[in-house]
């Protein structure tokens, strides 16, 4: 079976919110590339897509394991897309390192952005979904969903990089925007139009 099967054929599932313990803990590696590992890969390209998302992460579907998808452009506008198990990132040091300050979101904690500095290079390394040895070099947004991506499998949220204030606006937009995400998104879609309030709540 060729990896670009994997992209059909799965399940769309809820996405694991911020708060939820398997979120905020470190990732159990994988070991086994079989027929599970490519059920859990097909389940998540279905629910990125269903959500519209760049990348997901295992635990944003409630898995401890180390694996992630991508579908994201690079500096080059160019949608580049796959599967990294037991990612490593490594970023530029020195006079090679440069940050990009720019509006991140997260899937996990939807309806909120928030301006993160990272680093606008990234190498990722790990292994493909059938453990093959893969290098992925990422520019502009990818470079950002790589370390985003690997963070989530580190048990990092984008909030925790966050200083107090930003951290206080950030919550504040999503608390904002809860109505529109049911508990189950995206198994459910998103609410177009706010609840009305019963006349018996009105004062």
């Amino acid at each position: 079976m060729a990896e670009a099967d994997l992209t059909q054929g799965g399940k769309v599932l809820p996405v694991t919110r911020w708060g939820t313990p398997v979120m905020h803990k470190q990732t159990e590696p994988v070991t086994e590339f079989g027929e599970e590992l490519h059920e859990l890969i097909r389940d998540m390209w279905a629910t990125m897509r269903a959500a519209e998302g760049v990348g997901l992460a295992a635990t944003q579907v409630g898995v401890g394991k180390s694996v992630f998808i991508y579908e994201c452009p690079d500096g080059d506008e160019r949608i580049q897309r796959g599967v990294v198990c037991n990612p490593v990132v490594t970023l530029p040091e020195g006079k090679a390192r440069n940050l990009d300050a720019a509006e991140e979101g997260c899937l996990s904690y939807p309806g909120g952005y928030q301006s993160v500095a990272r680093p606008d290079l990234a190498t990722c390394t790990g292994q493909d979904a059938y453990g093959n040895d893969i290098t992925v070099h990422g520019t502009g947004l990818l470079a950002r969903c790589l370390q985003h991506e690997t963070d989530h499998l580190g048990g990092t949220v984008f909030g925790d990089r966050l200083s107090a204030r930003s951290r206080r606006q950030l919550d504040k937009k999503v608390a904002e925007l809860a109505w529109r995400y049911p508990d189950d998104w995206p198994v459910s879609p998103k609410n177009t139009a706010a609840p009305t309030p019963d006349a018996t709540d009105e004062a």
